[in-house]
């Protein structure tokens, strides 16, 4: 509140201090209705590209450069690296090289704001494309994204004439070229300004449009503007290591030190040769005559510094990659989710691969809910586990432990009802949450890939609050004296037990579609004759009086909750060919060859 009360006094007080925030507000918005404009327009055809494009680092390097024109602005496109990143739709060679690329594409940015120079007025351009780009917003959809670059491109016009009369009201006022940038405490400093603005921003380009309106006024050296342009390109990385690292998984986070390393490390090189690049800078500017236009003397500068740290960095690559495995290993999966005793003051259990970059993307996003789907079911079926009150190993082995079976429940036994809440309800929030905020429009495969991720969610929670009630009668069964109820319970144990690990060997099963299919068609029909087999059992048991009505009432409630958790798994069979959902992933995302997800 103090802030804004603070910016409107300045604003009240410094006509040309409002100009100047004004044309970069302008600025800014423009380059955010050209940027999101694009992207509706491209639709996943950028995504398309960014999967094909990481076959070699030289075609990543394309991508990077060509999409970054398109955008202006590679901080989107590294992040939507580290979304594609982080969901394991691209390896982190690839995205080192799309890195690369960005970075040389930003470079054409500012060669169009030098190129539209200071005497040209860009405002009577802008007021047509205006009222062009309003008209388009009431057309379909694709005329609507039309006309919002069209928007961007009328405010970006606006916004660098606005800056350019801030600057020029200014005058002496911001004048700063007595304070040279000389030594390496000088070019240090202006660094720094460089950096920080670009962080404040959000944005290279507007640090950039500042710089190059601040040298055609006259308030800026060149040798100033030099040194800011670098401190410029190692904030743009900053952008994308917060993002990497706070909304990123192990990969995420490799490709963003990468890129604070890249621009950081390039920074280095071109300040210890700052003066021969600027000689160079001013010898070609030179024999093309433009000797004296500063803009284009920047614009080059930008361009050969990024240039000759791609050079640098190009036959390193593969000892980078490793480099950021090594500094940043990946973390170990868990045999087991849910430990068999559980500490004094748990954590609640939240989603692992939901990270908010892949928000970007369709593709990534339909990555990220898959992947979390496969967490929520490896959670889901330990619950029920945990909810017979057996060890988790009992889903893997040779054979079931039939002594385990009999046996009485354990003291520490976990509670269903406790884990639910602990490690159940967070991931599922977490996914719902998730899948509400994803704001791009999909198409008619990515919505049936959406609906069908929310439904296997749902059956997964609830599977585990079926077995929170069957836990119930369960746990005083179990614990009751030798009988014919006690044994019809252990009965139930043990065939929700042999469900489960089916469920789970199909999960894990690399079969050919046929074969899967009838595999799964045999747990069916396992299920169906036990339901049938149970039932006649309970009547005879009932016709020679081992067991009453009550109990066999109660016997038959908790058969339909077995029932019902085999149903709803068999349903949620996400992760092996020849499931919908599986099936629906590589429509969304045809150039997978391998299974998209593999349960561990």
């Amino acid at each position: 509140m103090l802030g804004s009360l603070a910016l409107a006094w300045s604003f009240w007080s410094s006509a040309g201090w409002l100009q100047l925030c004004a044309g970069l507000a302008l600025f800014l918005f423009g380059m955010q209705c050209l940027e999101e404009g694009l992207r509706e327009l491209a639709g996943g055809k950028l995504e398309h590209l960014l999967k094909r494009s990481t076959s070699t680092p030289f075609k990543g390097l394309l991508f990077g450069t060509g999409a970054t024109f398109v955008l202006q602005s590679s901080t989107l496109v590294s992040l939507l690296t580290i979304a594609f990143l982080s969901t394991g739709l691209i390896q982190l060679a690839g995205g080192i090289a799309v890195l690369f690329g960005a970075n040389l594409g930003a470079t054409s940015g500012i060669w169009l704001l030098a190129l539209a120079g200071q005497n040209l007025s860009l405002s009577p351009l802008a007021l047509p494309l205006l009222v062009f780009g309003v008209l388009a917003s009431f057309k379909g959809a694709r005329s609507k994204a039309a006309g919002r670059i069209v928007l961007g491109i009328a405010f970006i016009f606006l916004g660098i004439d606005q800056l350019k009369e801030g600057f020029t009201s200014f005058g002496d006022a911001l004048d700063m070229t007595a304070y040279r940038a000389e030594g390496l405490g000088g070019q240090l400093l202006f660094v720094g300004i460089g950096l920080a603005l670009t962080v404040v921003l959000q944005s290279s380009h507007a640090t950039l449009m500042l710089i190059l309106a601040a040298l055609a006024g006259g308030q800026l050296g060149l040798d100033q503007g030099l040194a800011l342009a670098i401190g410029s390109n190692v904030g743009s990385s900053v952008s994308t290591a917060v993002v990497g690292f706070l909304g990123g998984n192990r990969s995420g986070q490799r490709l963003a030190l990468a890129h604070v390393l890249f621009n950081s490390l390039t920074a280095i090189v071109t300040i210890a040769l700052l003066a021969p690049l600027t000689w160079l800078v001013l010898w070609l500017t030179g024999l093309s005559g433009l000797g004296s236009n500063s803009l284009l003397q920047l614009a080059l500068f930008h361009s050969l510094f990024n240039a000759m740290g791609v050079m640098l960095f190009w036959p390193w690559q593969t000892q980078l990659a490793r480099l950021l495995r090594r500094v940043l290993p990946e973390q170990a999966e868990p045999q087991v989710l849910i430990a068999d005793v559980e500490p004094q003051m748990p954590t609640l259990t939240r989603a692992r691969y939901l990270v908010d970059s892949a928000l970007d993307s369709a593709d990534a996003a339909a990555s990220a809910v898959a992947q979390e789907l496969q967490h929520l079911e490896r959670l889901s079926l330990e619950v029920i586990c945990h909810a017979l009150y057996l060890p988790i190993d009992q889903l893997d082995g040779p054979q079931v432990n039939e002594a385990l079976l009999q046996a009485r429940v354990e003291p520490h036994g976990l509670d269903a009802d406790t884990l639910y809440q602990r490690h159940i309800k967070g991931v599922y929030g977490d996914l719902l949450s998730f899948m509400g905020r994803l704001e791009l429009n999909l198409d008619e495969a990515r919505q049936q890939f959406w609906l069908g991720s929310q439904v296997a969610a749902l059956q997964l929670v609830d599977a585990v609050k079926d077995a929170k009630h069957l836990q119930k009668n369960l746990s005083r069964q179990l614990d009751a004296p030798d009988s014919a109820l006690r044994r019809r319970y252990v009965e139930l144990r043990r065939h929700l037990l042999l469900c489960l690990r089916e469920v789970r060997e199909l999960n894990r099963s690399k079969l050919p579609d046929a074969l899967w299919g009838e595999r799964l068609q045999l747990l069916d029909d396992q299920a169906a004759r036990f339901d049938a087999g149970f039932r006649q059992r309970l009547f005879a048991s009932v016709r020679t009086g081992e067991l009453d009505g009550l109990q066999t009432s109660s016997l038959m409630n908790d058969l339909g909750y077995c029932s019902r958790i085999i149903q709803s798994l068999r349903n949620v069979l996400l992760l092996s060919e020849g499931h919908e959902l599986s099936r629906q992933l590589r429509e969304v995302l045809p150039q997978e060859e391998a299974p998209l997800i593999q349960l561990r």
